[in-house]
């Protein structure tokens, strides 16, 4: 199963961009034996401001996947929780998991409509470069968890 972390915005050059990238490399190697993998990174850049545009990416980016909205008003899931949820979907069949994380002012109703799941990272606001890092580092934990890692909360 194809992972994929859809975010409105480039991450720019800082470190949050370049320790997404180390998550996702990481990720990526650690899952192949699991079929989980690779994990992509797609930036969008509306060309219109507005929730609206940015929905018509963040939608077309998922096309054809199983659509996770990360929302402040999503589901929050521990560690493992959250290693066993991509797992029950990728045992149910789903070939693509797209997460999508909004612009400065969230996601649009439609995207949540479309959602087959909802991600909360808590009630905080984060700014995106780091939200997309924090996502990398929690897909790349769950990788490790499912391949049987020692997981230090157990």
């Amino acid at each position: 199963m194809k992972l994929s972390i859809a975010a409105i915005g480039k991450p720019g050059r800082g470190p949050e961009a370049a320790l997404a990238l180390d998550y996702a490399a990481r990720a990526t190697a650690a899952g192949r034996v699991l079929g989980l993998g690779p994990l992509d990174l797609i930036d969008l850049e509306p060309r219109k401001p507005g929730k609206v545009p940015e929905a018509g990416l963040l939608l077309a980016a998922a096309e054809g996947s199983h659509l996770i909205a990360c929302d402040e008003r999503g589901r929050t899931f521990g560690s493992r929780a959250f290693a066993d949820h991509i797992a029950m979907l990728r045992d149910r069949g789903e070939r693509r998991l797209v997460f999508a994380i909004g612009g400065a002012d969230g996601l649009d109703p439609t995207v949540l409509e479309a959602a087959g799941s909802t991600l909360a990272f808590g009630p905080q606001t984060w700014p995106h470069a780091l939200a997309r890092a924090m996502l990398a580092e929690q897909l790349y934990r769950a990788v490790t968890i499912l391949a049987g890692s020692p997981y230090h909360r157990d």
